[in-house]
């Protein structure tokens, strides 16, 4: 009897860790990791204490008279961001109290979620675009500003995401993107076809800025998990000193 309750706890301990995990790499805040989480356990008269740092999390489980115990840790894989999936895992959560999923139940719907297809790429690196170029206009831009920029955008991130198929540090992919970008609109103004580039020159790597790392890192801070929000801010800030690396060398090279 006692196997069959270990085994139990940990398929459950499983389950949780993996949701913990999907979570903390596609955007999450640790607060939203360790609340989520902590919602499904709770479903099964469980007690749940959670360690999570950036990229792993360690997770401790169990029955109310603490007499079967399970202790596992994982580490994420890669961080990305993807709401659809932290939004989905959330609202499973609390599906999981209201309709009082089995554990199978969870992880078919984990299944689903982890399987949920991205968005073709010619769309992503299009709207992309269009939101540089409509970055540039906010700036004043003019619409041969606007055109470089979304050009400038669109293969700046299309260089990233082939640097980052070849798994190239991240860091490494975000000077690449930045030069990138920066090259290219530098080409366009010394090409003559407009009196000033400086808006596009400013908008066009823009789709670089590292927005979520730097709320997560500011909510993290506010919930009091200084460490992971001192993580996620440095993090935030060696993305955008890469950005900046990216515009200085193109600056050099054209001596702007």
């Amino acid at each position: 009897m006692e196997d069959i309750e270990s085994e139990k706890l940990k398929t459950i301990g499983s389950t949780l860790l993996r949701a913990g995990i999907l979570l903390l790499g596609n955007g999450a805040s640790t607060h939203r990791t360790r609340s989520t989480v902590s919602r499904i356990s709770q479903s099964f008269g469980l007690t749940t204490e959670m360690m999570i740092t950036n990229r792993a999390i360690t997770l401790s489980i169990s029955d109310e008279d603490n007499e079967h115990i399970f202790n596992t840790l994982k580490r994420a894989s890669s961080h990305s961001v993807n709401f659809r999936i932290v939004s989905g895992v959330s609202r499973m959560s609390w599906r999981v109290i209201d309709e009082k999923w089995s554990i199978d139940q969870i992880n078919e719907e984990l299944n689903r979620l982890s399987a949920l297809p991205h968005y073709p790429r010619i769309i992503v690196l299009s709207v992309v675009g269009l939101a540089g170029a409509s970055l540039c206009r906010l700036f004043d831009g003019n619409i041969i500003e606007m055109l470089v920029t979304f050009i400038a955008t669109f293969a700046g991130l299309f260089v990233r995401q082939e640097a980052i198929k070849k798994d190239y540090n991240p860091l490494l992919s975000v000077f690449i993107a930045a030069f990138t970008a920066s090259f290219i609109t530098a080409l366009f103004s010394l090409s003559g076809i407009s009196i000033t580039m400086e808006h596009a020159f400013t908008a066009c790597v823009l789709f670089l800025i590292p927005g979520v790392p730097l709320i997560n890192s500011f909510s993290d801070l506010i919930d009091g998990n200084t460490v992971n929000g001192m993580v996620r801010g440095t993090n935030g800030l060696l993305i955008a000193f890469s950005i900046a690396l990216g515009l200085l060398a193109t600056m050099l090279i054209f001596k702007l």
